[in-house]
């Protein structure tokens, strides 16, 4: 089984790998990155050697680089990782959200049509179906809820699920669609709230929380993420979509403050900043279906998963430090300073 992985250098492709390779040592692992800012090669450098593991550096969009590496590895099945994905750059810079996010994923599929793909597989986010109220706790996505997008990110992304159901309507192509809930976990870049919180209290700096830290998450531990979409690609139904939820709901203020107890640090490192804009008050997922037709549930519970996550932050400071000192500080100087 040939296996092409695209962004799997960043968070949650780069885990899904190393799932992979660990579970069928006899599949080859075909990774195809553009490696932007969130991509690194230094986190695949564990599997870079072994023999049936290939990295490519490409951009989805480019249809010849593309075209050459299926006709090099004439893949068995594609997971589309690659995708912008940081809201608050989506505000800054809608279009490359709409580049990537929309005009990749078609390029992606017209290529699996031409070299008869036996499944695509689209990997998007809860937050296309937009937010829940904070008072109606009763209340989850299924995979009937009506798509409602709140930032260009989300729409990006729902607009590409449209899309990839429009080719299996038109062209019969075999796709699959997982929409999870917020991952954490190893090698998450350090702009999303669990990794900047965790850099920014073992360096004692603010912790910048949005308004008053009271947006409700649903925090999935990325390995059961993966191991999710494994089951998806070898035993889901074509053409339906899997939503994939944690189960862990959490206000994002009451993470602050465990990490904070976590590292032994003051909460007085709190800083409440000025709140993003179209912020989603609460998301919350119901797998009843991928649980009812696949057999999965999360295994990891929050309490434990954020121990393991700090850990590994605290054992693999070099990687992300290395992040920090790079553009991003930039970036993150742009988005908090002022705020």
């Amino acid at each position: 089984m040939n296996i092409i992985v695209t962004g799997g250098a960043g968070f949650i492709g780069s885990n899904f790998i190393f799932h992979m390779l660990k579970k069928y040592p006899e599949y080859r692992i075909i990774c195809l990155d553009k490696l932007t800012y969130a991509g690194s090669l230094s986190t695949l450098e564990p599997v870079m050697d072994k023999p049936n593991f290939r990295f490519a550096k490409a951009d989805i969009c480019d249809r010849e680089a593309v075209n050459e590496l299926f006709e090099d590895e004439h893949p068995d099945i594609v997971v589309n990782f690659a995708a912008e994905s940081h809201v608050d750059r989506s505000i800054e810079d809608p279009g490359v959200f709409l580049q990537t996010n929309i005009i990749g994923t078609a390029t992606l599929m017209d290529v699996c049509r031409k070299y008869g793909i036996k499944r695509y597989h689209q990997v998007s986010t809860d937050e296309v179906y937009g937010d829940l109220p904070l008072d109606r706790p009763d209340l989850f996505f299924t995979e009937e809820t009506p798509i409602h997008t709140s930032s260009p990110y989300s729409s990006s992304k729902a607009g590409a699920d449209l899309l990839v159901m429009a080719y299996h309507r038109t062209y019969g192509l075999p796709v699959t669609i997982s929409r999870c809930s917020n991952n954490y976990g190893p090698y998450h870049f350090p702009e999303k709230l669990i990794p900047l919180m965790i850099a920014n209290a073992l360096a004692d700096k603010p912790l910048p929380v949005y308004g008053e830290g009271l947006n409700v998450r649903d925090w999935l531990y990325v390995e059961d993420h993966c191991k999710a979409i494994d089951l998806i690609i070898h035993k889901g139904r074509v053409g339906e979509v899997y939503n994939i939820g944690g189960h862990n709901e959490m206000r994002n203020i009451d993470i602050v403050k465990l990490i904070c107890k976590e590292l032994g640090k003051p909460e007085s490192l709190i800083t409440h900043v000025t709140d993003r804009k179209g912020h989603d008050m609460r998301y919350a997922i119901d797998p009843t279906k991928i649980h009812n037709e696949l057999g999965w549930l999360p295994e990891t519970k929050f309490a434990d998963g954020i121990k393991k996550t700090i850990k590994w932050y605290l054992e693999n400071q070099k990687w992300w430090k290395d992040i920090i000192n790079g553009e991003y500080q930039n970036y993150y100087d742009k988005m908090y300073g002022n705020r």
